[in-house]
């Protein structure tokens, strides 16, 4: 099958390098194809403040954690997956207060979804007796840097656009969405219309286009991602409010592959250029013609650059 592959290496000082995956003569990385997913087998373990996180198990060989973002469970990685699982053992999370995960009473707190991705590694690499590999998509993202502060039990990590502004919130980088979004938001769940919470989402505050939208809305787990409506405010707001600090980042210190698509909103290509800057070992590796969802819109794109730096 012929992926496409890198076609340019620019170094980058000792933080590594930035690539752009695109068509070229490259030998292309081999991905696997099944017709079919392998069945999985869920899990759950309970969180520090007594929240139960469940995440679904499939796959044969290293482990990886698999981390959604907003709006999704567990799986938004369904096209993504059978190329994964032939390399992987792969462990799919539910975030909190969606799928088979539960929420807790009370304020949310971000920390604790730090805390929810942690454990979960932890308790992976401790059955597998291994380091283990993370890939955390948007939001998802953000909460494998936190984990990444909590656990040494992390080999390699990959990041597709997480939201966050190092040393600063995002409203104060001119990256977050604005409060009247978050409000016009909230003023639908109201009204009990999720999927207008949905479509608004997207197209308002990712700026997603038109027609990746359709693609979304084609998915057999659309359904899923309007049962988790609810959760997308407190997911807008925290990043507001919550600063990361530069050096905690910076301490991290594992190999990083930071994927961004080519057609992505500025805020997202500037967040992954300073997580870059920060980040050491770290590689940007761009996705041609692809915005927010490549997993959606180039599976084999996604999962050929993500496959290229696991197994390297």
């Amino acid at each position: 099958m012929n992926i496409p592959a890198l076609i340019a290496i620019t170094a980058l000082g000792t933080a590594g390098c930035v690539k752009q995956a695109g068509l070229t003569d490259e030998p292309p990385v081999a991905v696997p194809h099944r017709a079919h997913p392998t069945e999985a087998s869920m899990q759950t373990i309970t969180s520090t403040d007594g929240t139960r996180i469940a995440y679904f198990r499939s796959g044969r060989g290293r482990p990886l954690v698999l981390v959604h973002g907003t709006t999704s469970d567990h799986t938004r990685w369904a096209p993504v997956l059978p190329a994964l699982e032939e390399r992987f053992t792969v462990y799919a999370v539910d975030r909190r207060g969606r799928g088979s995960s539960t929420d807790a009473d009370g304020p949310y707190d971000l920390e604790r979804e730090f805390d929810d991705i942690a454990i979960v590694i932890d308790e992976v690499a401790r059955s597998t007796g291994g380091l283990v590999d993370v890939l955390g998509h948007s939001y998802g993202g953000l909460c494998v840097l936190g984990a990444a502060q909590r656990t040494a039990n992390i080999r390699k990590i990959v990041l597709y656009e997480p939201p966050v502004a190092l040393g600063g919130t995002m409203s104060s980088a001119g990256a977050g969405a604005e409060m009247r979004q978050v409000e016009a938001l909230e003023a639908l769940l109201t009204r009990g219309d999720n999927e207008a919470v949905l479509v608004m989402f997207f197209e308002d505050v990712v700026h997603m286009p038109p027609s990746e939208v359709q693609k979304l809305r084609s998915l057999p787990n659309w359904r899923d991602r309007v049962a988790a409506a609810p959760t997308i405010p407190r997911e807008l707001r925290a990043p507001d409010t919550y600063v990361m600090p530069i050096e905690a980042v910076a301490a991290i210190n594992r190999p990083t592959l930071l994927l961004v698509g080519t057609e992505s909103p500025d805020f997202l290509v500037r967040v992954t250029r300073q997580l870059h800057d920060v980040m050491t070992p770290s590689t940007i590796v761009s996705l041609l013609g692809q915005a927010h969802v490549a997993m959606n819109t180039a599976p084999e794109l996604f999962a050929a650059e993500v496959l290229r730096f696991l197994d390297d």
